[in-house]
């Protein structure tokens, strides 16, 4: 044991290293080079030790062998790639001292802890930011990521969809959470299960496919001319198909273009109309759209409008490693049927796990989640939003935004690229509907074909490669909190321009 007493010196050491990455000025290459890849990989202990290297040489080891190894992804704001958000400096501090708290938030234990309290005001806090009703959303948690959020959404839905079948045919509660999926759709009188949505992220197809719902069982429900949009007749139609229980996935917003499933409270009120008639549950997959419900101004007019009416919504699904800028990983999930969260997610039969007697309205999070055991993901969000209030989320957001559209102004007027998905027919109402994603291509059929690899290979940047419309595409995502456009802008129009440049030197 003598190798693992505490040294001091080696934790000041660390303590240094990781205030050196937190508080040093933003790494020039968003990318390891490839002698920092190939020394990382070939440092990495080839076998289990028999003695240990011991905790100093371990730091180091993590330091100077692995650490230069890493992309600078969430520290750099030139990052664009998937939907990646960084860490406030109130978040990554908060952080730290999860670690070193070390704290299971499983059970509510009000006589002997407020980790479950941290929790549900964090939730609350994040609510009021979302401009919800936190009394409104009483089964709330932190998970994983979005994904774990949906599939406790969809199995919550599932949940709801098949006892309100069967309350039409009995007076008996029919749960799947007790007797199993085929015999409570047997009692209920289902023959199908089925998610309806509009271009639905592949997180969703993957809660399908474990729930039992299966991923043929995800339709795309979209309009030919808007693919992100609602065919409200089709949708209608599914709906009505006896035997069917239905489960409506909202995209808030999509992934490869940011654009949402419904533009404004009117589609929301009929997508609550048609659910309350046939008995379906609404989730919004806002991992990272929901967040537009933050902004006030009118240059932001179609994301607000496109984010009312959400609140209609009986679950949601939020990423908080994304526009929230707090560490990996962690999600959130609110849903307004607080009594359905037992019935799907409770340890049956373990007194161990009992929460003793509290009196107040907090539900142990292991009984309303997947998790028994759970990181405590809720203070990095408590910290960021303590710190920073609606006022600098919002402030945040808009920087974002403002940097979305610039990039998207600047490939609008390019001779060389080609801005994709875009709504209006003038460049300033295509503009105008940008929130933070921006899908593009180069126009050039061969550039286009390597562009995401040159973009990579500059390290200035990163940014994510797609398809559309049966083509390769890019597409730059704004998550960061140190998004600046006078700053971001230049770098980025210099690596497009360098690689047109290039590309035409061949």
């Amino acid at each position: 044991m003598s190798n693992m007493i505490a040294d001091p010196e080696a934790f000041n050491n660390l303590s240094t290293a990781i205030s050196s990455l937190t508080t040093s000025p933003i790494p020039v290459n968003v990318l390891p080079t490839a002698e920092s890849l190939a020394h990382a990989r070939e440092s990495l202990q080839t076998s289990l030790p028999t003695s240990g290297l011991g905790l100093s040489e371990t730091i180091r080891h993590l330091r100077e062998d692995i650490g230069p190894g890493l992309p600078a992804s969430s520290r750099s704001p030139n990052y664009y790639g998937f939907v990646t958000g960084g860490s406030t400096p109130a978040a990554a501090l908060a952080d730290n001292l999860v670690t070193a708290y070390d704290q299971n938030v499983q059970v509510h234990l009000p006589k002997e802890t407020v980790t479950s309290n941290v929790e549900d005001r964090a939730l609350s806090m994040l609510c009021e930011l979302l401009k919800l009703d936190p009394e409104q959303w009483p089964h709330r948690l932190f998970t994983t990521g979005a994904t774990g959020s949906n599939i406790i959404g969809l199995a919550c839905g599932r949940e709801y969809v098949i006892a309100e079948a069967s309350a039409i045919i009995s007076d008996a509660t029919t749960s799947v959470g007790e007797l199993g999926i085929v015999e409570a759709m047997h009692r209920a009188g289902i023959d199908k299960l089925q998610v309806l949505s509009t271009a639905p992220h592949s997180s969703l197809l993957k809660a399908a496919g474990i729930l039992g719902i299966g991923r043929a069982s995800v339709k795309d429900v979209s309009l030919k001319d808007a693919p992100h949009r609602f065919d409200l007749p089709q949708l209608k139609k599914l709906l009505e198909v006896p035997g069917t229980a239905s489960i409506i996935a909202v995209s808030a917003s999509e992934v490869n273009t940011g654009l949402f499933a419904t533009a404004g409270l009117g589609e929301m009120q009929e997508l609550r109309r048609l659910a309350d008639m046939y008995g379906a549950w609404i989730h919004v997959d806002g991992a990272f759209g929901i967040f537009g419900r933050l902004l006030t101004s009118p240059a932001h007019k179609s994301i607000i409008e496109a984010c009312t009416g959400l609140e209609l919504a009986d679950s949601i699904t939020g990423d908080g490693h994304k526009l929230l800028n707090v560490p990996y990983d962690c999600g959130f999930f609110y849903s307004k049927h607080r009594e359905i969260a037992p019935r799907v997610f409770a340890n049956p039969n373990a007194a161990y796990l009992s929460t003793g007697l509290a009196t107040d309205s907090i539900m142990s999070p292991l009984n309303i989640g997947l998790e028994n055991s759970r990181r405590f993901r809720a203070l990095p969000v408590y910290a960021s939003l303590t710190a920073y209030g609606s006022d600098g989320y919002r402030e945040m957001l808009e920087r974002q935004i403002e940097l979305s559209r610039a990039v998207a102004e600047h490939l609008e007027d390019s001779d060389d690229y080609e801005l994709l998905a875009k709504i209006g027919s003038k460049k300033e109402e295509a503009i105008g509907n940008i929130y933070m994603i921006v899908l593009f291509r180069a126009k050039d059929d061969e550039l286009n074909k390597e562009l995401v690899d040159r973009v990579k290979s500059s390290k200035k940047i990163y940014l994510s490669g797609t398809a559309w419309e049966g083509r390769p595409a890019c597409r730059f995502a704004v998550s960061n909190w140190m998004s600046d456009v006078k700053r971001d802008l230049p770098i980025i129009t210099e690596v497009l321009g360098e690689i047109v440049e290039s590309w035409k030197r061949k």
